[in-house]
Order: structure tokens, then sequence, then C-alpha cells
């Protein structure tokens, strides 16, 4: 980004005096970053500028992930929500395509490294079900057509690009991927459909604020890029898409993607 561009908004979807969450936008950074150096548009700037406030990070996405990603206005609290996420007192669920169909549901135990591949592993966990799924008639390699589905995966534990790891280890890899994918569908899907990001989401946090003690469900809205593959493939009723949201700050907070949500207060 240029020093005369004027970085857009960051989405805020939920924010009181201790909280504020906000649908990261895939491609950004968090934070500064050793793997990025060069890099100088980071989102825990733009969102300190536009709120008008110090603001600390309470967990972290991936560059390439879009969705929820929780701010506090003050470290205490930053640590307490730190603290529920490593006590497994988070609830995370992600919306992936990933190629191949997997089955209705299942889990897969594997465990990883952190940031260095050759480091030493840690155990992993993460569970997943199928939400829909689709057949795309276009030949590649031996197969004449090729198969995609919809995911929702709930990782238990948070481990370095944990998600997209495991999804590579069972060969159910995730769309336009450029680290754990596989570039011959992520160039099909470039060619064939236009897409130029990672199909990975953060949708849903479901937590216990820090300090009432109520039960939070933080949902996400879906860009446009996956507005577009939903609508393509005939999946938007599997996350009952209608067009009414309901206000800000509510106890479910559902997106467009799903304001009959089933997660309550």
């Amino acid at each position: 980004m240029s020093a005369t561009t004027v970085p857009e908004a960051i989405e805020i979807i939920f924010d009181d005096a201790d909280l504020l969450a906000v649908n990261k936008p895939a491609g950004l950074l968090v934070h500064r970053s050793k793997i990025a150096n060069d890099e100088t548009d980071f989102l825990i700037d733009r969102i300190r500028q536009q709120a008008g406030a110090n603001l600390y990070l309470a967990h972290r996405l991936d560059r390439a992930t879009s969705g929820v990603l929780l701010l506090a206005t003050s470290r205490e609290i930053a640590g307490e929500i730190g603290r529920a996420f490593m006590a497994r007192e988070v609830t995370k669920k992600y919306l992936a395509v990933v190629r191949g169909w997997p089955a209705a549901e299942g889990e897969i135990d594997y465990a990883l490294p952190g940031v260095r591949e050759h480091g030493p592993r840690k155990p992993a966990l993460t569970r997943w079900r199928t939400l829909a799924t689709t057949t795309v008639p276009i030949e590649m390699g031996r197969y004449p057509e090729q198969r995609y589905a919809l995911v929702e995966a709930s990782p238990e534990t948070g481990r370095y690009r944990q998600i997209r790891k495991h999804f590579h280890h069972v060969s159910h890899h995730i769309l336009g991927d450029t680290s754990h994918g596989r570039g011959d569908h992520n160039r099909l899907w470039r060619m064939h459909f236009g897409l130029q990001r990672m199909l990975l989401h953060a949708w849903r946090l479901e937590f216990v604020h820090p300090r009432s003690g109520a039960a939070l469900c933080i949902e996400a809205p879906l860009d446009e890029a996956w507005r577009r593959v939903l609508a393509r493939f005939g999946w938007l009723d599997a996350l009952g898409i209608q067009s009414t949201r309901l206000p800000r700050n509510s106890p479910c907070l559902p997106s467009t993607s799903s304001p009959s949500s089933t997660c309550t207060s």
C-alpha cells in the first residue's frame, strides 16, 4: 500500500467497553512479522487508528484467512481471552472449501510443529462436518470431473496453520491455499472461477465475556468471493443465507450468511 493510499475501513462486528471484534479481510497481516519484513500494512495499526484507541490482540489469524478477530481494550482483558483460548473454553468454527468429498463428519488427530516445520510437534485436533458437496465437470489428470465440498471445521487446539495442515494431511486440501494446498486445483479455480483468495474463513467464536460473564456468539460475514462460490454451487441453503441481519451486539451476531443461526446466548 502506497503512502498516499487511504486504507479501507475494517468492519467492526462487535464492540463494548472491553472487547472489539472485527471481520479481518483475507490477505491482510494482523501484525508485524519476521516472515514479511517488507510489509507496512497491518490490521492492528489500521484498527487502532480507526477506533482511536490502543487495542490489544486477543488471538491471531493467518494472513490468508478472513473472519472474526478479537481485540481487547486492555492487557488484562486480552490476557483473560488468551487464557480462555488456551483452556479450550472458546468454540471456534471455520468455513472452508476443500477438494474431494470428506465423510459427513470426523476428526483429524495429528500432531503439528510450530512455525518451524522441523521443530517439536504438539498434539493437534480438528473436528469437521461436511455441509455441502458439488461436482465440477472439468477434466484434470486422470479424472473426468472434480469433487469439492463445503465444510465446517472446529479446531480444538490452536497450532500454527492447524486447519490448513490438517486438511492437507488427509488429502482434502483447502482451495486457494498456496502453501499447503494443491497447485493444480488452485489453478483450475483461478482460471474457471476467478478465485484469488484462500477459501478459509473464521466464521464464529463462542465464549464467555471475561467481565460480564455473558455468553457471546460472534459471527463474521462472508466476503464477495465467498458469496459468489456459495451461489454458483447452490450452497446458500447450507448456511441459511438470507438478506436480513440482526443488530450488532445482539446475543448471537449473525452475518448475511446465517441470520437464522442456532448460536444463542
